[in-house]
């Protein structure tokens, strides 16, 4: 994978709490436990074991997602028979076991879905494992992500490119918001780290309205990472300081350069200091 890998990982154990969800188990079951949550949710957990290796996932639910769930016994006191179906896109689990008082366990069978496959296979994406169908599940990809992928004409992703792009909460909406403003990253991995970075349609409209267009994503990226807003950037432009490299921006926030940081090393009145100067008073604390 990219340089967004570590970042992806972080993500996909701290929102879902995937232990190698991206590669499970080829075993014919798998085993699942069910926890009262607050609020009403349901903490479910699903483990495919094989002579290899454990893989988990776990996320909370509302009550409907778990279809057929006896939700009064779950909760009541006392032991008694509990089934339920976790239906997704990507496939399904038909679980059985037995549970109460707000605790549950037992196993399930994991079958992938076959329309999905097709569907990936339609855009030119391989068949994927069985390993691979589990961690579409676990991750709960969307066939309208593919589909978005596809009708703004990014490169053909693979399975990983997808879980990657879940994983970060890129869905169909965001791709088609971006490609309305006419802008579409490069590549799969500029779009992950688009949304990671929480680069929205309004913040690359925002930069568009204040002069700056059509960014080289990484441009783009730099810009974000260091939280450098269309305000800031308006702010300078009202100072005199007008289309400022992308590279001089990054410098000025990397350095804590703000609008009212220049207004306080002014050199005289109706002028605002050179950047030369703003950098050596900022770096050095006096003026060259």
């Amino acid at each position: 994978m990219n340089r967004c890998l570590a970042l992806i990982f972080a993500i996909l154990c701290a929102s879902l709490s995937v232990a190698s969800a991206c590669t499970a188990a080829q075993s014919d079951w798998v085993q699942f436990t069910l926890e009262n949550r607050s609020k009403g949710d349901i903490r479910a957990s699903f483990r495919e074991k094989d002579r290899r290796d454990d893989n988990n996932w776990s996320t909370n639910f509302k009550p409907a997602d778990l279809a057929g769930l006896d939700v009064a016994g779950f909760r009541a006191a006392g032991t008694r028979p509990l089934g339920f179906a976790l239906v997704r896109e990507a496939g399904r689990l038909d679980c059985s076991g037995s549970g109460g008082n707000s605790t549950a366990r037992g196993n399930c069978s994991f079958v992938p879905d076959e329309g999905f496959n097709q569907l990936l296979q339609s855009h030119g994406i391989a068949r994927p494992t069985r390993k691979e169908s589990f961690g579409l599940v676990a991750l709960d990809v969307h066939r309208a992500l593919i589909d978005a992928v596809a009708a703004a004409h990014y490169p053909t992703p693979g399975v990983d490119d997808l879980m990657a792009l879940t994983a970060v909460g890129v869905t169909a909406g965001y791709i088609s918001e971006l490609a309305r403003l006419g802008y579409r990253p490069t590549s799969i991995d500029n779009l992950v780290e688009f949304r990671a970075l929480n680069i929205t349609p309004s913040y690359v409209g925002g930069l568009a309205r204040a002069g700056y267009a059509n960014l080289d994503p990484d441009d783009l990226v730099q810009l974000k990472a260091l939280d450098v807003t269309p305000e800031y950037v308006a702010a300078f432009e009202r100072m005199g300081y007008r289309s400022l490299p992308v590279s001089t921006l990054v410098q000025l926030k990397a350095l804590d350069i703000s609008p009212e940081f220049v207004r306080s090393v002014e050199t005289r009145r109706g002028e605002v200091p050179p950047l030369d100067e703003l950098v050596q008073q900022k770096v050095f604390g006096r003026r060259r």
